[in-house]
């Protein structure tokens, strides 16, 4: 049987068309192995935060400084009492390593004094919100909770806007209730932000109204550093009624603990 002639032409064009639909890395067509889609389009996780574990709240806040914020601890003559007034109660919680406290509550002559110390640590499971962002998220909702008055700005000689705090109380305005001491507390005693601790963070001063009985104030200072936040609450009310605690001290106290916090955590 004769073979079928070979043409040359037709091969060279079926040749052609081939080279045309697969092309090569070195013109600019598709390699075989490539994936599309798969450059270029993969959206980068975010930065997880600083901190992946949490202190032990209990054991965080030294001796010394639970003396000078817990007065009554000094009265104590048991020693077995007093070891158990340093070692604190540790609060509720179902994860430690997402959030941990620690409460202390103490008796002296003069007053009941509590402090509670709480620590979270803020995870975000948004690949597109670092855990950082979440936890300021957070920490807004928080600050926008306590309701911090706003600062009055007036205007000075030179036409530069300024914040006058001298009309703002030293209370917070859910208190209800005047100025820390006998006499009008110092306006720089209002709640306010705080610039030199952590990332961003703010103290807030209530004084409660409640009836019959000594009258308690609450200083909370609460400040963000990375994914976590502390919080540092530390209230007193004393044993007379007529006795108002003083702001400038429970504030500076509060804020002196925040601030060792915030070492501890190198933040």
């Amino acid at each position: 049987m004769q073979r079928k002639a070979y043409v040359p032409g037709v091969a060279a064009l079926l040749a052609a068309v081939l080279a045309g639909c697969t092309g090569s890395p070195d013109d600019g067509g598709q390699a075989d192995n490539s994936n599309p889609g798969s450059a270029g389009t993969a959206t980068q996780a975010a930065q997880p935060g600083k901190y992946a574990t949490l202190p032990e709240p209990c054991g965080v806040v030294e001796d010394a400084t639970l003396d000078q914020l817990l007065p009554g601890i000094g009265e104590m003559t048991d020693e077995a009492q007093r070891e158990k007034a340093y070692a604190g109660e540790a609060t509720l919680t179902y994860d430690t390593d997402r959030k941990v406290g620690c409460r202390w509550k103490v008796e002296s002559a003069a007053a009941t004094d509590h402090l509670l110390v709480d620590f979270e640590r803020v995870v975000s499971y948004d690949n597109a919100v670092s855990d950082d962002a979440q936890a300021g998220e957070l920490f807004a909702t928080k600050q926008e909770a306590a309701r911090l008055p706003e600062p009055t700005v007036t205007t000075t000689e030179t036409g530069t806007p300024s914040t006058d705090p001298s009309t703002e109380p030293s209370s917070s305005p859910s208190s209800g209730s005047p100025a820390a001491s006998p006499s009008a507390a110092p306006s720089d005693l209002r709640p306010r932000l705080l610039e030199d601790l952590g990332d961003e963070a703010f103290l807030d001063d209530e004084l409660s109204d409640s009836g019959s009985t000594a009258e308690q104030r609450t200083v909370t200072v609460a400040f963000r550093t990375s994914n976590v936040i502390v919080t540092v609450e530390y209230a007193e009310q004393p044993m007379t009624v007529g006795t108002v605690p003083d702001s400038k001290e429970l504030q500076d106290r509060a804020r002196k603990l925040a601030s060792e916090l915030a070492d501890s955590l190198g933040g």
